[in-house]
């Protein structure tokens, strides 16, 4: 018996690109970065005065003012996004389906993080209680069981941390449960808020980020010879996938399939890729087999290029390994949004289907060359136009946690 197919019937997103899908669609086609000075962390002398932030957008359809207290900002964006998701997938709060049949995945890297760092902050300078709802706030689970709560959705409500990978883990394993015949509908995705001045300065002692303060518009390159590191970033998108016989069924409108998921680990350094790109090809492979294809189907890439010397390197040797020598052509979208951490995965799967499904890979922001990508294909400069065909969306995190979707557009202005 062949397993069921996944489709995806609704996208939401919550990014710098933008608050909703066309708008973050338009920004990453036009190689637009987003990442700008924040007056927060000039104030704070913070090392990194810069980030990728969401634009301001009304959160009372999504919460009244009394639940955002509740609130971490990440989970916020994740319910925001979720439920942007759901209604574009023409489906009501109650998803339509047996709620004891409806998933809810979330991937985050740093959940409540900034609610925990901005109480330990008030503690220390003003010796301030802590807050009341401290700890659903800071509760990894948090956003997974606001959208259960949104949704009515008594199935597996699940949370998912693997670092930068986790948003496409998320998705990965919300559609397996579908595949395996034991869920009808998931509401998949990532999210995260990881903005402070403790959290960026942390990051910059690690050495992973740009230092561009004089220029923060350049600082994200993937793949570029003069690359120094990654934008922090914050942002949440959502996807509700569906079994395809079921969305059929109903009219739904198809963005495409999730055809192909594979994850693994490369078990070499809690923050640095393997660098002969060893598990992250095998990743790749294994997840263009679950999909049925072989490499010279793949369309495009997106790539994970976060801008770093070591994981841009690690990724191009990978790409080689499973690609052979000339490569699809391959896009970042870091080069835009920065890094959102546990949402990029997901971002970066949303923007590879819209875009493979209309034909056009976006431009790597930023890029002028380098010795990385003397292999690659890189698109650079404007958008190229291609055939619809599969897109790779690749997620590698901090630990080793590698994640690859493969995802079969459906035709524009069509069911499928």
């Amino acid at each position: 018996m062949s397993r069921p197919r996944v489709a995806i019937t609704g996208v939401g997103v919550k990014t710098p690109a933008g608050t909703t899908v066309e708008a973050a669609l338009a920004t990453v086609l036009a190689g637009r970065p987003t990442a700008a000075t924040v007056a927060e962390l000039v104030g704070e002398n913070c090392p990194v005065t810069f980030a990728c932030l969401v634009p301001p957008f009304d959160p009372t359809p999504y919460a009244d003012r009394r639940e955002q207290q509740k609130m971490d900002r990440a989970a916020l964006l994740a319910l925001a996004a979720a439920s942007d998701a759901v209604a574009d997938a023409g489906l009501g709060p109650a998803v339509g389906a047996a709620p004891e049949r409806v998933t809810v995945a979330v991937g985050t890297g740093t959940a409540g993080l900034r609610t925990l760092v901005d109480a330990a902050r008030s503690l220390e300078r003003d010796g301030a209680p802590l807050p009341a709802f401290l700890v659903p706030r800071i509760m990894s689970n948090a956003a997974a069981a606001r959208i259960s709560m949104r949704l009515g959705a008594h199935g597996p409500s699940l949370t998912y941390s693997t670092a930068c990978a986790s948003g496409a883990t998320a998705i990965g394993e919300a559609a397996d449960r579908i595949r395996a015949g034991r869920m009808d509908v998931a509401v998949a995705g990532g999210t995260d808020a990881p903005v402070t001045a403790e959290i960026i300065t942390s990051f910059h002692r690690l050495r992973a980020l740009s230092g561009r303060n004089e220029a923060p518009e350049a600082a994200s390159r993937p793949f570029d010879g003069d690359r120094d590191g990654f934008v922090m970033g914050e942002g949440a998108a959502f996807v509700v996938l569906e079994r395809l016989e079921r969305a059929e069924a109903r009219g739904a409108r198809i963005y495409g399939e999730l055809a192909g998921y594979a994850s693994n680990c490369d078990a070499h350094h809690i923050v640095a890729p393997e660098p002969a790109g060893t598990h992250a090809a095998a990743c790749m492979s294994a997840a263009l087999a679950d999909a049925g294809l072989g490499p010279e189907q793949i369309g495009h890439i997106n790539a994970h290029g976060t801008g770093t010397v070591l994981n841009d390197r690690a990724e191009a040797v990978a790409v080689a390994r499973c690609f052979g020598p000339k490569s699809p052509p391959l896009t970042a979208s870091k080069g835009v949004v920065g890094h959102l951490i546990g949402g990029a995965g997901a971002f970066e799967a949303v923007i590879a289907l819209l875009c493979a499904r209309a034909g056009v890979v976006p431009p790597v922001a930023n890029f002028g060359g380098g010795p990385d990508a003397d292999g690659l294909d890189v698109v650079a400069g404007e958008p190229r136009r291609l055939e619809p065909a599969p897109v790779l969306s690749n997620s590698f995190g901090f630990g080793g946690h590698n994640a690859c979707l493969v995802l079969v557009p459906g035709r524009p202005g069509g069911p499928r």
